[in-house]
């Protein structure tokens, strides 16, 4: 299950978005963005950003883009 941060992290993944964007977006640290995704792309059971939001596409997690 995700966390409510873990998803607006890959919402915002699904928006192009780069680790940097994202991590001034939600104004947190670099690292912690970097902790979410590798937390995402274990959670999910993906290698690549591809794999994550076709996943989450396929979970209902996220609207197709």
């Amino acid at each position: 299950m995700l966390t409510k941060r873990e998803i607006e992290v890959l919402e915002l993944i699904s928006q192009e978005l780069t680790t940097e964007q994202i991590a001034s977006q939600l104004q947190v640290s670099v690292p912690t963005i970097e902790t979410h995704r590798r937390n995402l792309f274990q959670k999910l059971r993906v290698k690549s950003v591809v794999g994550l939001i076709k996943e989450a596409i396929r979970q209902g997690l996220i609207e197709n883009p």
